[in-house]
């Protein structure tokens, strides 16, 4: 039982982990900048906010935004950073999916692989989410001319780095601590012919043992 609520909580976490990474991805808040000098840019109460797929600038009574479109020209730290970030987004949906099947709750006909690998490679996909966000919220701040402060975007793709990296370790944890993972499947059946309740999985090597019903 105690195995099974870390494996929830681990799961929680890198989903909400998840949905961090793409709000961090989908926004544009990113850095603020200032194009001109940093005293000039206080004066006039103007800065930049740039993000992955636009850059802005922002002041009491004009606020514009050009989107980055141009891929050929666009430099190589936001064309990297767009494509770490679309990919752990993506990652997400079957890390989501293969932690869920590993459940011991969970029952699947006839498995292609066992409880305890899908544990493990969804929770080692989490792991690669939080290393290509981490590239990502890392680069894109340092390679960013002008920078004054960072905006509400890159404090959400931390947040959900540190909750990913937190969920996958935890899953990864609960492959090596729960036994029910690894272990066959123990249901019974009934066999109506005989009356008797037998293991669905009875080992060959071990007689088969039955309890009267």
């Amino acid at each position: 039982m105690a195995s099974m609520c870390r494996l929830v909580t681990g799961l929680v976490g890198s989903c909400t982990g998840w949905v961090g990474l793409i709000v961090a991805t989908a926004t544009n808040d990113w850095v603020h900048t200032c194009d001109h000098s940093m005293s000039m840019c206080m004066g006039m109460d103007e800065v930049g906010s740039r993000g992955l797929w636009a850059k802005c600038t922002i002041s009491p009574v004009l606020s514009h935004c050009t989107s980055l479109s141009q891929v050929l020209t666009l430099p190589a730290y936001i064309l990297t950073s767009r494509a770490l970030m679309i990919s752990a987004c993506l990652l997400g949906l079957p890390a989501l999916l293969l932690v869920l099947m590993s459940m011991p709750c969970v029952r699947l006909q006839n498995p292609s692989i066992t409880k305890l690998n899908r544990s493990r490679i969804g929770g080692s996909l989490y792991l690669v989410m939080a290393l290509f966000g981490i590239i990502s919220t890392v680069w894109f701040p340092i390679s960013a001319k002008g920078l004054m402060s960072f905006g509400f975007s890159l404090y959400a793709g931390w947040v959900g780095v540190a909750l990913c990296l937190l969920g996958g370790i935890i899953i990864l944890w609960c492959c090596g601590s729960n036994p029910s993972l690894s272990r066959g499947d123990s249901s019974f059946y009934y066999s109506r012919s005989r009356g008797v309740a037998m293991p669905r999985d009875q080992p060959a090597n071990q007689p088969a043992k039955s309890a009267l019903v």
